[in-house]
């Protein structure tokens, strides 16, 4: 069986009712053989990254980034799960041979301004880690509404759908 796990920092409830749409659409009935796996931000380890087949991430946009949380599980998974650095220190986007490369992941991504910076901050990350984008990035200004939570949906079950490959 195939494991998606959802990474996410929910403290809104904006952010909540994204997070359970995405979830929603990784149980939907037409999806048979994946697991998945919801954990906080702060809960997921990298033993949860390399048992799973794909991930779906979800975060606040704070001050122009990502939110703390998420920042944290990257900071404390990203080497053990096969992320790579240049001579520079700086994280390596060609890697293509990580423990984890070319897995698939989806992102949704919250805030009331400009989620630019976030967007770019976890993008970058994934890139050094060698995962594959399985799905537009999900952008949500103000407040969730049902096409947001529609477009939730059919992120979470387009990355689940995805694990299987």
């Amino acid at each position: 069986m195939a494991t998606l796990l959802v990474v996410h920092h929910s403290p809104t409830r904006s952010l909540q009712a994204l997070t359970d749409a995405a979830a929603a659409g990784a149980h939907d009935d037409s999806i048979d053989g994946v697991d998945v796996v919801v954990k906080a931000a702060l809960e997921a380890t990298a033993d949860d990254v390399l048992a799973a087949d794909g991930y779906l991430l979800g975060t606040t946009a704070n001050f122009g980034y990502m939110s703390g949380a998420l920042k944290h599980f990257f900071d404390s998974t990203f080497l053990a799960v096969g992320g790579q650095l240049d001579d520079s220190g700086s994280t390596d986007v060609s890697n293509e041979s990580g423990t984890t490369a070319k897995r698939p992941f989806g992102l949704y991504v919250h805030g009331r301004y400009d989620l630019t910076g976030a967007v770019r901050s976890v993008t970058s990350i994934v890139g050094a880690l060698g995962w594959r984008q399985g799905y537009d990035v999900l952008e949500v200004l103000g407040e969730v509404t049902d096409a947001h939570r529609e477009a939730a949906y059919e992120l979470g079950g387009t990355i689940a759908a995805l694990t299987l490959e």
